[in-house]
């Protein structure tokens, strides 16, 4: 029975590992439905590019940073418990890489290849990581002091602030470094709107987001023996409170319709596994109208050039799951208890502080040695003829 066990749980972590994994898709297609056609080949080469680059980094670097675990012992060792070890890599990987994706989506259509392939690289390797460690592994302690100062520790289920809010604060700081694209914002105060080029594609990648995440969700308890409905049904909960909420805030706009799931699941992750249904349809339609709301401030009112509105979707969103998960988890609420309010907002309050200084260090520093964006008129010919040397739709020669 045990090795019976075993063999599930290799096989349950893996399926979550690939179902995630396939959420990569729904990001490039995300991000190449809402950027311009001349744009669209770049954003499917980043994403592959960025998750190939993430693995070596997570594999030699950020996975021993956050697990005190390495791979370099013969595969005899690798492979014991069926390699459930190495599965479970795989499963974090896609979490991890997730990071380089969401800022991909915030730097779109003016970032340099090479540059952002290196900051992809260390955000992976190194500053990830760090909170990564501190909230799934109880590294430095901070766990401990957060249980016994507020009761509790930090609780982050499937990660709206491990990831979510982690890589939307990075791009927050890698798009003020970066700057807006030409001519989004004139010096007369003129906004120059650039709608989404593929309304099919960016629907598409939606889809592919949403499905993938209950395999983000329900997987996240890497044992079979865990797994849980109740993560399941939050999940969808969320998942429908945030698309009708975006659908009324933002008037029937399909880029928003389609975030709006994104939203809802993005807040729901940290306390899926503890939320009542009812808590999680709250907690996702808060952040279908926060995503709304904010994308609309920042792209128009503060006139910061976040493409595809990944500080709002994934770095506001992903906070407010942090805080959403001490209030709605808590048994007052009809959840299943053992969180605190107060250690959620330190623990997603630690996180932005770490992913806002790292964002800062890696893209200040890649652009203090050489230029982070794309020149003009590189610019205005788009990223697939200028980097890539073709164009998404090549006019045929026949």
């Amino acid at each position: 029975m045990a090795e019976l066990k075993t063999g599930a749980d290799v096989l349950f972590v893996l399926l979550g590992a690939i179902m995630v994994f396939a959420m990569h898709g729904g990001f490039a297609f995300l991000e190449l439905g809402t950027v311009r056609a001349k744009n669209q080949v770049n954003a499917l080469v980043k994403i592959l590019v960025d998750f190939c680059v993430s693995t070596v980094a997570y594999f030699f670097i950020g996975y021993g940073l956050a697990y005190g675990l390495n791979f370099f012992g013969n595969a005899s060792a690798l492979a014991v418990n069926d390699g459930l070890g190495l599965v479970r890599f795989f499963f974090l990987l896609t979490f991890a890489a997730a990071v380089p994706a969401i800022v991909s989506g915030g730097i779109a259509e003016r970032m340099r290849f090479w540059p952002q392939v290196c900051a992809s690289f260390l955000l992976v390797g190194l500053i990830y990581p760090i909170f990564e460690g501190i909230a799934w592994n109880g590294r430095f302690g901070i766990q401990a002091w957060l249980q016994q100062a507020t009761g509790a520790p930090f609780h982050d289920f499937a990660g709206s602030v491990v990831v979510h809010a982690v890589g939307g604060w990075v791009a927050l700081a890698a798009v003020l470094l970066v700057g807006p694209r030409s001519g989004r914002y004139t010096s007369q105060g003129e906004i120059n709107a650039h709608p989404p080029s593929n309304i099919p594609f960016l629907a598409l990648g939606a889809w592919m987001l949403s499905v993938g995440w209950f395999g983000f969700n329900v997987m996240s308890a890497q044992d079979i023996t865990k797994i849980s409905g109740l993560v399941a049904v939050n999940s969808l909960m969320a998942m429908a409170g945030g698309t009708i909420v975006a659908l009324l805030v933002g008037r029937n706009d399909p880029g928003f319709v389609h975030n709006g799931p994104l939203a809802g699941l993005v807040a729901v992750c940290a306390g899926s596994d503890l939320m009542h249904p009812l808590g999680a349809l709250v907690t996702g339609a808060a952040a279908g109208g926060l995503f709304v709301t904010m994308f609309t401030l920042t792209q128009n009112h503060w006139k910061v050039d976040d493409v595809l509105g990944v500080w709002p979707l994934h770095g506001l969103c992903g906070a407010w799951g942090g805080v959403a998960c001490g209030i709605f988890g808590s048994r007052m609420l009809g959840g299943l208890g053992g969180v605190t309010l107060a250690s959620q907002l330190g623990g997603t309050a630690l996180a932005i502080g770490i992913a806002l200084a790292g964002g800062g260090v890696v893209y200040g520093a890649i652009r203090a040695l050489v230029p982070l964006r794309l020149t003009p008129e590189e610019e205005y010919v788009g990223a697939d003829l200028t980097i890539h040397r073709i164009t998404s739709t090549p006019e045929s020669d026949w």
